[in-house]
């Protein structure tokens, strides 16, 4: 199905220190209590609990300060969440029942995910070149969490378990595989945890829908202004002559990788065949260039070293340049971005592979 040249397009599938114990006796003031050891200077505890204006003690745990600060640092939604998001229907919750892509382009998305965030990259070895991007080894250079549930449980599931490609990994999260042994890596119910996510952050809503012989939990959009940010960043990308996308709580100025970030989200919308949705307002002929725009990211970007090359239609001309310098300011992490091309060049072959 799928061509050398990119994917086979499937357009219209979808729509739209606590007190000790007492020391009080009553039968006497002579008794003197031994005094409690005072810590040394090697003795260096974690602080677990702080005290309150109003004279609490009130406990917490260390690792949500970590992951509050992690956030900070993140955009508020994850690829996964974007791509999602632009493949529901507004008002009634669900995903296309006709969409088979989705599944396996989210699983890639966590890949990407973790490799953005500086958890993931490529195996430094002299013989790694020798393979292709998807063949190569990846592992874990950082297991602090993320806070996000589907990472965490991705990234310890990597950190546990033996070296393995790209190209693997992506298949045995989706449960692409005959091996028995492996069948635990499936990341399971990964759109229901990921819709049920977005409802913690205020972007969707959950309700019952019938549908004839069953109920079904669905989530509707409850905030429109994320899935509309989604939209016209896509839009501004595939539509533009000149790319500059505006700092926002989706793409905080100060995060790496802002425009790189949105072109993988692009070819990963379009990999999950969920893209056609944000570009339900172009006219016929704005679409096709559209689709031919993202054919052309695919091709650039799911190879390592990424080719700086204009584009041939007159779109996002200036995109090439200003990947480039993102690339060049984070020159100690091109281990991690060889790993995002390795992801798109499994989404440039996705129809082959389901």
């Amino acid at each position: 199905m799928a061509s050398t040249g990119g994917l086979t397009r499937r357009r219209g599938a979808a729509a739209g220190g606590g007190a000790g114990p007492s020391t009080e006796d009553g039968g006497g003031s002579e008794r003197v209590s031994s005094p409690a050891p005072k810590p040394g200077p090697s003795d260096k505890t974690t602080e677990t609990s702080y005290t309150s204006e109003n004279g609490h003690k009130i406990a917490f745990d260390p690792r949500d300060l970590s992951e509050s600060a992690e956030r900070n640092k993140q955009p508020k939604l994850t690829l996964m969440e974007e791509v999602l998001l632009m493949g529901l229907k507004d008002k009634q919750g669900y995903l296309s029942f006709w969409n088979d892509n989705i599944s396996y382009a989210l699983r890639g998305c966590i890949v990407i995910e973790l490799a953005f965030r500086g958890r993931i990259s490529m195996q430094k070895t002299p013989g790694r070149r020798q393979f292709p991007l998807s063949d190569r080894i990846i592992e874990v250079i950082d297991d602090t969490l993320t806070g996000e549930v589907l990472l965490d449980e991705a990234l310890k599931m990597m950190k546990t378990s033996e070296k393995m490609s790209v190209s693997q990994w992506i298949d045995l999260m989706s449960g692409e595989t005959w091996n028995l042994m492996k069948i635990g890596y499936q990341l399971k119910q990964v759109r229901e945890r990921l819709a049920k996510g977005l409802v913690d952050k205020g972007i969707l809503r959950t309700e019952k829908r019938n549908f004839l012989l069953f109920d079904m939990a669905t989530h509707p959009v409850a905030d429109g202004g994320a899935k509309d940010e989604i939209r016209r960043r896509v839009r501004l990308l595939l539509n533009s002559r000149t790319v500059v996308l505006p700092p926002s709580q989706f793409l905080p100025e100060e995060m790496e990788f802002r425009y790189l970030r949105t072109v993988t989200m692009v070819c990963a919308a379009y990999a999950a065949n969920v893209l056609e949705n944000a570009l339900s307002t172009l006219n016929h002929e704005a679409r096709e260039r559209a689709f031919s725009q993202v054919d052309e990211f695919l091709a650039e970007y799911s190879q390592w070293p990424f080719q700086k090359r204009p584009s041939s239609l007159g779109i996002a001309s200036n995109i090439g340049q200003v990947i480039g310098q993102e690339v060049t300011a984070s020159k100690d992490k091109e281990l991690q971005l060889e790993v995002v091309a390795a992801c798109l060049s499994v989404f440039t072959r996705l129809d082959s592979l389901l």
